[in-house]
């Protein structure tokens, strides 16, 4: 597992190439588009070959980020991550979940990246039944699932009565989902919400959405915990995906 000293390391020169991030530059399309389309494609190659990122706003950002990377990678890549709700578990599940198990089938993912979101709200039983439905669903189509924690919160009046809700998720998916898919990120975050890291805006001010410079630093360490659990893959160098025109992308606000 990544440490936080490592990813110090790691991302020691992210600030510098991500300089540009709130320019106009065009966001870059690198390593997304399986799935995209109603086609059913053909299964994947073994090892880490065809991604898919299944999340809240938060991931979809971070899928920026992500799929450049994948992409410098030579490995397929596609966000199903959900702008205003989570997928899974919480207030807009139903509708949303109803697209997804037909969406993975026709993509045929080697691994979906589930990161848990601010709206996986719900009691315990409920929590457990989400993420046993997800992790079914993805071992039922062929692939890996990996399980990622969320970037803390700084709560407002909508997040205040759930807080508890969203502590109690990931002890739950970690029980589902066992400990060697489990990823804690909190080597990257820490433990309560920063706006600032190392001096450079982190986290935008609406106290929940990352910035480019979370989402490369997010990115850095997720290719080092994949490398662990996929030996036959090697992480690029972050000047081959850091600064490809993903950080001017309009996703990024309050930076």
């Amino acid at each position: 597992m990544v440490t936080f000293r490592t990813l110090v390391r790691i991302t020691a020169g992210l600030s510098l190439l991500l300089a540009g991030a709130c320019s106009t530059e065009p966001a870059s399309t690198a390593g997304t588009g399986a799935g995209s389309g109603p086609s059913e494609l053909a299964a994947p190659p073994a090892g880490l070959s065809r991604v898919i990122l299944v999340g809240d706003s938060v991931a979809q950002g971070h899928g920026l980020a992500i799929g450049a990377a994948l992409g410098a990678a030579g490995v397929e890549f596609h966000s199903m991550a959900s702008d205003g709700g989570g997928t899974v578990v919480g207030p807009t599940s139903d509708q949303l979940w109803a697209e997804l198990p037909e969406r993975l089938r026709t993509a045929k993912p080697s691994t979906v990246i589930y990161q848990i979101t601010s709206y996986d709200w719900g009691t315990e039983p409920k929590q457990k039944a989400a993420y046993e439905r997800l992790l079914k669903t993805v071992r039922g189509v062929g692939a890996k699932l990996v399980v990622v924690t969320m970037p803390p919160i700084k709560p407002d009046d909508f997040y205040a009565g759930h807080m508890d809700e969203l502590a109690r998720a990931p002890k739950v998916a970690r029980k589902v989902v066992g400990d060697d898919v489990f990823l804690d990120a909190n080597a990257v975050w820490g433990d309560t919400y920063q706006r600032m890291h190392d001096g450079k805006v982190d986290r935008s001010t609406d106290g929940v959405h990352t910035c480019p410079q979370g989402a490369a630093r997010f990115t850095a360490w997720l290719l080092n915990e994949l490398a662990t659990m996929y030996p036959g893959f090697t992480p690029p160098a972050a000047g081959k995906w850091a600064n490809t025109g993903w950080s001017g992308d309009k996703h990024f606000v309050g930076c």
